[in-house]
């Protein structure tokens, strides 16, 4: 490069610092406590606020990552809490050969033979969660299972801002590890997904361990096994989880909840079935 010319990389990264040192915890929801060695908010904060990992937001400051999407940039607008003047400065700083075609939105649908058949198990739980984790189908078995809680649209929404997460779960931990593990992963393939992008952005505002989760640098993953929950109406159940990828709905997945034949816990889910069989017939 030309040393007369200016950098438009090195412009990038000092509008971006410039940004963050004068953005507080506080004006983002974000408590500080003890002392902090940056006067504005750290990287894996901005990385977290706007839905990317660190290691992305750390490549975009530095001037390395060479094609940040329009998405991407705006996620970042949004953290650092820029006006519109300096949302355009940040894009033309990013995008200096002029404007990206913007990816086209996901819209994910539950193809109707998959419906079917999990509609058609009246005695195991199943249900069909889409690449960010939204719930898109579920048969009555599976609703029922999850009605403690009073939204059932998407399982890190369930796990981090719902109360009933606290007793449903009988070990919340390994479950929101394995959650925030997975939405990391599809983060990585898919790092400008606005669907993605929205979803972390929204519970790092609103969820101090979520966000905690989502700086960190490694996720333990723990394995799927068995989900040990406790209902409201039927008490504790032993459930082996299973999830498969659905190969016509790449990103799909459909996730599918069994008790061991004889147990406890299979009566206590046919309980539940009958329960939940005799209130849809009082509805109807």
């Amino acid at each position: 490069m030309d040393d007369s010319q200016p950098d438009p990389a090195a412009g990038l990264g000092r509008f971006l610092r410039v940004r963050r040192d004068r953005l507080s915890p506080a004006e983002v929801g974000i408590t500080s406590s003890g002392r902090r060695r940056v006067p504005g908010l750290r990287r894996d904060e901005v990385a977290a606020l706007a839905g990317v990992s660190t290691g992305y937001y750390v490549r975009l400051e530095q001037g390395r990552e060479a094609s940040p999407s329009r998405r991407v940039l705006d996620a970042v607008a949004r953290a650092l809490r820029l006006g519109a003047e300096d949302t355009r400065r940040l894009h033309g700083l990013a995008e200096p050969s002029g404007r990206r075609t913007r990816p086209p939105a996901r819209v994910e649908r539950v193809a109707p033979h998959l419906r079917r058949l999990i509609e058609s198990w009246t005695g195991t739980p199943a249900f069909m969660i889409g690449h960010a984790q939204d719930m898109l189908a579920a048969n009555a078995l599976a609703d029922a299972l999850y009605a403690d809680f009073a939204q059932r649209d998407n399982v890190l929404h369930m796990l981090f801002l719902e109360p009933a997460a606290k007793t449903f779960y009988r070990n919340t931990d390994r479950a929101k590890d394995r959650a925030v593990a997975d939405l990391r992963h599809t983060a990585a393939q898919t790092p400008d997904d606005p669907r993605v992008l929205r979803l972390v952005g929204e519970l790092s505002v609103r969820s101090g361990e979520f966000r905690s989760l989502w700086a960190r640098d490694h996720i333990r993953v723990p394995p799927y096994e068995v989900k040990r929950i406790h209902h409201s109406a039927v008490g504790n159940i032993e459930l082996r989880h299973e999830t498969f990828a659905v190969r016509s709905a790449p990103g799909q997945q459909l996730v599918v909840l069994q008790a061991e034949p004889g147990s406890p816990s299979a009566d206590a889910l046919a309980l539940l079935g009958s329960i939940s069989a005799r209130d849809r017939a009082v509805d109807t």
